[in-house]
């Protein structure tokens, strides 16, 4: 309670600097903003008939994470700026966020031991190339300067970066702080994106962007072993690679999106296949790793506004579910859909309610390795009868001083923990969630 306290008061103290007021005739100079978040997750007992070394306790829980992020960036030149994110993560998700492939708290991606730790989440250089004459004021944010910006302009950014920060965006459903938590709401649980064990990698990221059509392509670090905090640098082994395509759209003159994604990712992976026929008393994939495997798929996003005060999304995933989960999590074919709506109705326009649903499975293989005993970085029962997860997550989000200050309250139901039958529970998870930004 006492390092929540500090974080906050900190972050009050610099928040001086943040609101210093800003020219929209000219491009600012630096931008400096901050974000704190504390998530307070609790789980009573459930039924399991078992119980694995990789799986959700099904004891009683409670669990709190935080993480305090600094946004600062500056301009250097014409269309070029550096942006800098020193970060402080601590706690954990329910049994080490564990025994659930839609994991309840997005936060703790962010989480790399219980014990907070400051660490350097971004560094990055991003470099933009106008195509129009035209421009739009954006105005400052979260690693965002405000500037004018070419309604048309290629961007190029290399360093330390969340590649989810450039794809699979979703207006509704992308932020854990903010929106919904569970990881697949957060972003295409089927998408094995790059990342290291706090979320976070070397990239180098190229953008095509004008009012209707984006296009991205990323290429990425991958870690040395699954869920690793090390990276490989050697590129000619290992690598991440993801391109997008986005589409904006108006129905009866309300926004929309939708988003194309594929991905390929080459790493030392081990096989499923090849684990439970050497071994199919105790399968290890990782023992059978091995560099040239790697694992491809897709992932397609929709998003709508309905009315002025209400959205609608929804996600579909899937990749091939030969080779292990490196980076994300193990699922390997999702659908989700949600709702979301902002508080208007009620005079509380910064409030936001939404309600979402997802369900998830995993391959053939990925079925057989786990019923054999197999482990993988987050799912292990000592056996399994196959049903596909179920989650339905439902939250409230109460602006308590303007835009700077949000309580939230959650809802989650988990049915089918870890793809598991036997373990069916349900699950149910009730959070709360306190987020300052500035």
């Amino acid at each position: 309670m006492h390092l929540v306290i500090t974080v906050f008061l900190f972050l009050f103290s610099i928040s001086i600097f943040a609101k210093i007021p800003f020219d929209s005739t000219k491009n600012d100079r630096f931008s400096i903003h901050a974000q704190a978040t504390v998530i307070n997750q609790f789980k009573p007992k459930f039924k399991a008939n078992y119980s694995g070394e990789n799986s959700l306790s099904a004891s009683k829980e409670n669990k709190i994470s935080i993480t305090t992020t600094i946004f600062a960036g500056v301009r250097l030149w014409k269309g070029a700026s550096i942006f800098i994110n020193p970060e402080l993560a601590g706690g954990s998700g329910l049994s080490g966020a564990l025994g659930i492939a839609d994991a309840t708290n997005g936060e703790t991606t962010k989480v790399g031991s219980p014990a907070p730790q400051i660490y350097l989440a971004r560094f990055y250089y991003r470099q933009l190339f106008a195509l129009d004459t035209q421009n739009t004021y954006q105005p400052r944010a979260e690693n965002q300067l405000g500037e004018h910006l070419p309604n048309k302009y290629i961007s190029f950014t290399i360093g330390k970066i969340a590649i989810g920060d450039y794809f699979d965006d979703n207006t509704y459903s992308h932020d854990p702080r903010t929106q919904f938590m569970s990881w697949s709401l957060m972003d295409n649980g089927a998408w094995d994106y790059a990342a290291n064990v706090r979320g976070y990698t070397p990239s180098i990221v190229i953008e095509y962007i004008s009012p209707k059509h984006e296009f991205r392509y990323g290429l990425s670090l991958v870690p040395l072993v699954a869920n690793g905090s090390k990276m490989n640098w050697d590129i000619s082994k290992a690598s991440a690679h993801v391109a997008e395509y986005t589409y904006h759209h108006q129905i009866k003159n309300k926004p929309g999106a939708i988003r194309i994604l594929g991905y390929i990712n080459t790493a030392n992976m081990g096989n499923y296949v090849k684990s439970y026929t050497l071994n199919p008393i105790h399968p290890t994939v990782d023992s059978t790793r091995k560099y040239g495997r790697n694992k491809f798929g897709f992932g397609i996003s929709f998003e709508q506004s309905i009315l002025d005060d209400l959205g609608f999304f929804a996600r579909v995933g899937w990749n091939d579910g030969r080779n292990e989960t490196w980076m994300f999590t193990e699922i390997d074919h999702t659908f989700s859909m949600g709702l979301s709506m902002t508080g208007q109705r009620w005079k509380r326009p910064n409030d936001v309610i939404g309600l979402a649903y997802v369900m998830s499975g995993i391959s053939k293989a990925h079925q057989t390795y786990l019923k054999d005993g197999g482990l993988g970085f987050m799912l292990g029962d000592g056996n399994l009868n196959y049903k596909p997860e179920h989650l339905l997550e439902t939250y409230y989000s109460a602006a308590l001083y303007k835009q700077y200050i949000f309580l939230s309250g959650a809802y989650q139901l988990v049915i089918n923990p870890g793809y598991n039958k036997d373990r069916q529970g349900p699950v149910n998870v009730l959070s709360v969630r306190l987020h300052f930004r500035i």
